[in-house]
């Protein structure tokens, strides 16, 4: 078993094919690490949550970094890390199609929303989540495939 280094490219088709991965965050000089659930599109990582621990941190230091796993047979793995910048996207008029875009890109996956604890809902009585995307500044994987 060997380990090469992915192109940008494959790396980009790796975060296409998959919608789980664990966010990285840090403040104070303490790491914090979440499985998020996610959509990839246009350099951007679009995702949602409650407010908690999560978006304090990366409210306070927006560079963040995600990263995803994708394991194969045998024992064959790729992994990427992306590497970038949290951009929340609030419930106001200049960011409703940004939330919007987000919203239709996660709804494509079947129970999205599971990791945030409950299904967001839009409109009158809507709830507390918040809708975000990480700019990616830099991509970089690896994978393991045999000899």
């Amino acid at each position: 078993m060997i380990v090469k280094e992915l192109t940008e490219q494959e790396c980009a088709n790796i975060l296409a094919a998959n919608n789980m991965g664990h966010l990285a965050c840090a403040r104070d000089n303490r790491p914090y690490v979440v499985p998020i659930t996610f959509a990839f599109a246009d350099n951007h990582i679009y995702s949602f949550s409650l407010t908690g621990q999560k978006i304090e941190w990366m409210r306070a230091n927006p560079h963040v970094c995600l990263q995803v796993d994708d394991f194969g047979q045998d024992r064959g793995w790729k992994s990427v890390v992306v590497y970038g910048v949290f951009e929340e996207l609030p419930d106001r008029i200049g960011s409703k199609r940004e939330r919007d875009h987000a919203w239709s890109l996660l709804s494509k996956h079947a129970n999205w929303w599971e990791p945030g604890g409950l299904k967001p809902v839009m409109g009158p009585g809507a709830s507390r989540h918040l809708f975000y995307r990480i700019r990616i500044e830099r991509l970089t994987g690896r994978q393991a495939v045999d000899e």
